[in-house]
């Protein structure tokens, strides 16, 4: 039977399309129950004989994975390979800094670079934004500011995508990623949707799909989110993917501490006197308790001899 490899550029349900290295591109179903494929995933196929149905039988190993947290509390992965994480907010919705954050924890996590994209840039930034841009530009999370609509700024976006990267544009429901995609790669048919209201977007995209831009990077265009749970296992256990966190960790009382209570704490200290910006640390405090919440509810294991 002829096997072939592929990428999955887009999964619905328990279907997958594949694109093979010729660039064609086909519907797949996995060969059993014990295959969990996301988009971004590299497979090995195999055509049926009979039915000349594309399975796939496995996946190859995963060089980063973008993981949440889902209904029953277990890790759950979302997006696999990728090298470059685009969080996309707007003046418009409001933007749900916290949100951010937990993105911006689990890549740091995963080790995937991550970067803000202001997208409607030309509604204006309030002052309030443009210092927690600043902020996070202080712990290496740049951002760059676009407009889908008026096209400012999507060749600075494009440029920033180098050849062999495959990046993901995650946020908010309305921030206008799939807008995005339609101007990064014109050819692409994104059905766009008109806003709700002004200040609360709907989502139009159903189900992550991946596209190919111009110079060799690819990008992954994912639904709209109104929350995101990491996978808190997934995550470093002592800063859980804060940067300013890590980088003063090593300066508490206690290895074990948790940089909630404790004394001793350097991150507490540091939030306290405004080294560390309080509401980022109320962002690692609200993590740090679902964590906590999550790892509650486990089932305990029963003592050895028992």
């Amino acid at each position: 039977m002829q096997e072939m490899l592929g990428c999955v550029i887009a999964t619905f349900g328990r279907h997958q399309l594949v694109q093979h290295a010729d660039g064609a591109i086909e519907s797949a179903r996995p060969a059993g129950r014990a295959h969990d494929i996301v988009c971004g995933d590299e497979v090995r196929c195999r055509r049926d004989a009979r039915h000349g149905e594309l399975h796939v039988i496995e996946v190859l190993p995963r060089r980063s994975v973008l993981y949440r947290t889902n209904s029953r509390g277990a890790a759950e992965a979302v997006l696999a390979n990728l090298n470059r994480l685009l969080i996309v907010l707007a003046p418009l919705p409001v933007p749900d800094l916290f949100l951010i954050d937990r993105y911006l924890a689990a890549a740091h996590s995963a080790r995937i670079a991550a970067s803000l994209v202001l997208n409607k840039s030309e509604l204006g930034v309030p002052p309030p934004l443009v210092a927690e841009l600043s902020a996070y530009a202080a712990l290496d999370y740049p951002t760059l500011p676009c407009s889908a609509s008026s096209g400012a700024g999507l060749a600075a976006l494009r440029a920033a995508l180098a050849p062999g990267t495959l990046a993901a544009l995650v946020g908010q429901s309305g921030v206008g990623k799939s807008s995005l995609v339609r101007g990064l790669v014109p050819e692409t048919a994104i059905a766009v949707g008109a806003l709700v209201r002004e200040e609360e977007g709907r989502h139009t995209t159903t189900a992550a799909r991946r596209y190919e831009l111009p110079g060799g990077a690819a990008l992954i265009d994912s639904p709209g989110v109104r929350d995101y749970a990491p996978a808190v296992g997934a995550l470093d256990a002592r800063s859980l993917g804060f940067v300013e966190v890590e980088r003063l960790a090593a300066g508490c009382r206690f290895a074990d501490c948790r940089h909630l209570r404790e004394p001793g704490c350097a991150v507490r200290a540091a939030a306290e006197s405004g080294a560390v910006r309080p509401r980022r640390y109320e962002s690692y405090r609200r993590l740090r308790r679902l964590r906590e919440a999550l790892e509650a509810r486990r089932p305990r294991r029963p003592r050895a001899g028992r």
